[in-house]
């Protein structure tokens, strides 16, 4: 039950992710200048990284590949992402998405430790 468990969490987690990151290679200027508008340097270098970082990393999670350094790099992402994008207390709908994202992060915290079970690359390396 808990291969299964952990299954549906990497699934569940990851698909978002690695939505997101290919949507930002649809839309590299749009992304470069939201990153730009909350006033982080080089949104034209970052939106193709963040994107980058969302595909690979969303898919090692969600084949289980190196499960746990893709899990601490999402959510190092998620907490970034709330801090610079989402922080704003007088928006009720923007601290909402702050919440959800420092959730998330939270998840991949768990997944980081414990593991990707045995239905994942992870767990067939194992053996």
């Amino acid at each position: 039950m808990n291969n299964l468990l952990l299954l549906v969490a990497r699934i569940l987690l990851s698909v978002m992710f690695i939505m997101a990151g290919f949507q930002k290679f649809g839309d590299l200027a749009g992304t470069a200048g939201y990153i730009s508008s909350v006033g982080l340097p080089a949104g034209s270098l970052l939106a193709p990284l963040s994107g980058a970082l969302e595909v690979l990393a969303g898919l090692a999670v969600l084949v289980g590949f190196q499960t746990r350094i893709a899990a601490w790099l999402l959510a190092a992402f998620c907490v970034v992402t709330a801090l610079f994008f989402h922080f704003a207390p007088a928006d009720m709908m923007q601290m909402l998405m702050f919440t959800k994202n420092m959730a998330i992060a939270g998840g991949f915290l768990a997944l980081s430790v414990a593991g990707a079970g045995a239905w994942s690359v992870d767990g067939r390396r194992r053996g």
